[in-house]
């Protein structure tokens, strides 16, 4: 296996395209959320993106399958607390929309790289 330069994958940049969405999302939570969602959904998504670049290290696909995993985990994550702010009426049914379709865009781009890296093995 030859190791993966994260900063190539669109895996990573689509993740890290999610983390600025994020930061200008959460914002807008109410501030009784600051150490709750806001807090959380930040860091689901900045783990989406790190366990991509730390798996892109692991010396064998079946170690990166590992970490992709875990990011892949952490989208399904940030997609539940991005379901609970639009329950709890923190955002707009449109802005909604537009971000459940990135992460889930994002989620299905992961599962593909994943079963092109266990197809390999």
């Amino acid at each position: 296996m030859r190791r993966h330069n994260f900063k190539e994958l669109q895996i990573w940049k689509k993740a890290m395209d999610l983390i600025d969405e994020n930061y200008l999302f959460r914002s807008t939570l109410p501030d009784y959320e600051r150490y709750g969602l806001r807090t959380q959904m930040n860091r689901c998504s900045v783990s989406i993106a790190s366990n991509i670049s730390e798996g892109s290290s692991k010396r064998t696909d079946k170690h990166f399958i590992k970490y992709l995993e875990d990011s892949l985990g952490s989208s399904y994550e940030w997609e539940t607390q991005l379901t609970v702010c639009y329950r709890q009426n923190f955002l707009p049914g449109d802005v909604f929309l537009n971000l459940e379709n990135k992460i889930q865009k994002l989620q299905s781009k992961i599962s593909n790289f994943i079963d092109k890296l266990d197809f390999n093995n």
